[in-house]
């Protein structure tokens, strides 16, 4: 018997690769659509934990402050906190450079 999934849970399922997604609503935009989002893993267990750490860090951003950050702040902190620490330090320079030199010169302040 398939064990139904509490609301707000998401959903898991293998895919035709052999790996396991699962998704998730990450909230709505100003239109009221849904914003979905996925984690992909291995194993079904490190899907269900991966999708569990997903939806707790969603329900923490802060949405509300949304009208205080430009483009340079927000992607500067979306470096440092989240983008950072997951990806080798050869891909970390070519992001900044690519955030320093490009896109806040051009967006940094909207």
């Amino acid at each position: 018997m398939i064990k139904k999934r509490a609301s707000g849970e998401g959903n898991i399922r293998k895919r035709k690769d052999g790996r396991w997604e699962g998704r998730y609503i990450a909230g709505h935009d100003e239109n009221g659509k849904a914003i979905r989002k996925n984690v992909l893993g291995r194993t079904q267990a490190e899907v269900r934990t991966k999708l569990k750490d997903a939806i707790e860090a969603s329900q923490t951003l802060d949405v509300t402050r949304a009208d205080e950050y430009t483009v340079g702040s927000w992607l500067t902190l979306w470096f440092e906190l989240y983008s950072k620490p997951n990806i080798r330090e050869a891909t970390q320079e070519r992001y900044w450079n690519h955030i320093r030199y490009h896109i806040i010169p051009g967006l940094g302040g909207v």
